[in-house]
């Protein structure tokens, strides 16, 4: 089985036991950016609740071209803003010291596009924690694919939380003290918190 999915920023839990669920996924290319979805935002948990994270893009939200010729803005230091808010949330985690080096050089990548920007992201994580699987691309744009196979604006930022029909894997997180647990964030969240066994946690959480 193949699963058609869009192209996230720090996908969140459930975009990656998906993957790991199906074992063959295809990042679609071919599509127009949209607006309020992961394609160019990620969501953490900081001390005072979840915190979006946007990466700016040239020409605005409201631009209808295809993801992969959206430019990043690089005009704004957004990278130091993103990376203040993740030290925040997160220095304090068992193994942010360990992949800190990590996602800190992809945030200052100064990629200039947000689909290469978002596959740089897919690429690392597939590959620190060694991921059964594999990674390509639509070869052209399909209207609609059989149900079960597409997955593209499943995740969305306004129902992250609320459409998780799966079962989400429980760790401790750095404030659950005082939010309570925070499923489906981005997987950045469970990778500073369980470092290599953050692999396990998602295997043995497929349904």
């Amino acid at each position: 089985m193949t699963l058609i999915v869009d192209c996230h920023t720090f996908p969140c839990i459930s975009y990656l036991k998906k993957a790991i669920e199906v074992k063959h996924i295809k990042i679609e290319q071919f599509e127009n950016f949209q607006k309020m979805s992961f394609r160019n935002r990620y969501i953490i948990a900081g001390a005072n609740g979840v915190v979006n994270l946007t990466i700016p893009v040239r020409g605005g939200r409201e631009q209808k071209r295809l993801l992969k010729e959206v430019s990043i803005d690089h005009t704004t230091d957004w990278p130091t803003r993103h990376w203040r808010s993740i030290t925040s949330a997160y220095n304090k985690a068992p193994f942010f010291d360990y992949y800190a080096s990590g996602v800190r050089s992809l945030l200052f990548s100064k990629e200039n596009f947000l689909f290469s920007f978002n596959i740089n992201i897919v690429s690392y994580l597939v590959n620190e924690l060694d991921l059964n699987v594999l990674v390509e691309f639509t070869e052209r744009y399909v209207h609609e694919y059989e149900h079960d196979h597409d997955y593209r604006n499943y995740f969305l930022p306004k129902s992250f939380q609320k459409n998780t029909h799966d079962r989400q894997p429980r760790y401790s997180q750095v404030f659950e003290d005082r939010l309570g647990f925070q499923p489906n964030l981005s997987v950045l969240d469970l990778l500073f918190c369980e470092g290599p066994n953050a692999k396990h946690l998602l295997t043995s959480s497929v349904n």
